[in-house]
């Protein structure tokens, strides 16, 4: 995944000072389709972490039976 600056600088080069598309690969050491990518979207990347569950998912019914019968049970 390029960084902001590099989707920055990507626009930059090809919009503004009319470099072509294998040139920016090239300055920018990454490949046309990278280039394409960049030019093509209209925000720049961010990274999406994919979501994990927590250690207690697994625990989590028993817990909430437990709380359920129990209410005001004190914790240790």
């Amino acid at each position: 995944m390029i960084s902001v600056e590099d989707w920055a600088e990507i626009r930059r080069l090809h919009r503004a000072e009319d470099v072509p598309i294998r040139e920016v690969a090239r300055r920018l050491g990454i490949s046309r389709n990278t280039v394409r990518a960049a030019l093509a979207s209209d925000r720049p990347p961010q990274y999406q972490r994919q979501g994990r569950g927590s250690v207690a998912d697994e625990y989590e019914p028993q817990i909430r039976v437990l709380l359920a019968e129990w209410p005001k049970m004190p914790a240790p």
